[in-house]
């Protein structure tokens, strides 16, 4: 079957690409892994996990919030687990990771937009005395807590904006799109014998359901990336920043803790206060809400960083036609 051969070629190159659910074989094990009885029982082991997990933490530590956040940090990581391996999400992540990390020279153009202006307003709330005394009171699960909120709500305000990004992809694929996406692929080939033969391929060309999300997940990923390191960078510099200017009879005066008399030191070393740790992570959570919306506003950034990433996913579903037309024609001759 000469079909044969660049079918499984361009089976490789979706896989190398972050691409696994573009393909019709993986597509279909996934789909047989999200059937009912299979997610009832993934959620049932999750809910197990988490509930014990949490109930242990919340009894060994007496309280309530570090066993909640616990327990549902647990849920999470288990859903996590399974979708890595089980639905193959880890060829997904591994993809992104590395053009995430690859495309880090983009940092500094937002970083440049984005911090200083940020940086001039947060560091207002950084030496203010409300902030100390509400960060001095989040203690374990309620400061963990808080940084989940801020991450669910900047996945809520990313993923939208993406699927509507990648809604244009498959609008309208021609025949010079075809031949433009396969181009350096095992399709190349295909893809001009299909031009050639004026193949119509309206339905093909039309993204939805699990290959959708393979889109989204690469996006969500590489963005993920960019914003962590942001954050992290501003957690760093509220962290030197409070050593520094920051002295603990300012702290005891801020957070007036009757309980205290003195700051709270980790593993007994004079640098870093627990005070200081729990301000810096809960503002530098809300930085990375921050840099979330930064990101899919600033027609600057998004397009100079999504421009890269979004040409190799069009790239892939102009590619991914001539693949499934391939595949109808391997699997009609038998």
């Amino acid at each position: 079957m000469p079909e044969l051969e660049p079918v499984a070629a361009a089976e490789a190159w979706f896989l190398r690409h972050g691409l696994p659910y573009f393909v019709d074989d993986v597509r279909a094990d996934v789909l047989s892994r999200l059937g009912r009885a299979r997610v009832i029982g993934v959620l049932g082991v999750g809910a197990v996990l988490g509930s014990a997990s949490g109930l242990g933490v919340g009894l060994w530590s007496g309280a309530v919030s570090l066993g909640v956040v616990t327990g549902v940090s647990v849920l999470l990581l288990w859903f996590l687990t399974y979708a890595l391996h089980s639905l193959k999400a880890w060829v997904i992540a591994r993809w992104a990771l590395r053009r995430a990390f690859g495309s880090l020279g983009l940092l500094l153009p937002l970083a440049t937009r984005a911090l200083p202006m940020l940086l001039l307003f947060i560091t207002f709330l950084f030496i203010n005395t409300e902030v100390w005394q509400v960060a001095s009171a989040l203690h374990g699960g309620v400061l963990w807590g808080s940084v989940l909120f801020f991450a669910l709500a900047a996945f809520g305000f990313l993923v939208p904006r993406l699927v509507e990004e990648l809604d244009q992809f498959d609008d309208s694929i021609h025949a010079d799109d075809l031949l433009t996406a396969s181009r350096g692929t095992p399709l190349e080939a295909a893809a001009q014998d299909l031009v050639d033969g004026d193949v119509d391929l309206p339905d093909e060309a039309q993204v939805t359901g699990l290959q959708m999300v393979n889109l989204v997940i690469v996006l969500v990923v590489a963005q993920a990336v960019q914003v962590l390191l942001l954050s992290l960078a501003v957690f760093a510099f509220f962290m030197i920043f409070g050593a520094v200017a920051i002295q603990d009879s300012v702290i005891q005066t801020w957070i007036g803790n009757p309980h205290n008399d003195v700051p709270h030191y980790p593993f007994g070393v004079h640098l870093f206060s627990i005070e200081l740790i729990r301000v810096s992570t809960f503002l530098a959570g809300f930085s990375g809400l921050y840099f979330t919306v930064v990101a899919i506003t600033d027609e600057l950034y998004r397009r100079e960083f999504f421009t890269v990433i979004m040409n190799e996913l069009e790239r892939a579903v102009g590619a991914r036609v001539v693949y499934r037309e391939l595949r109808r024609r391997l699997l009609a001759s038998g």
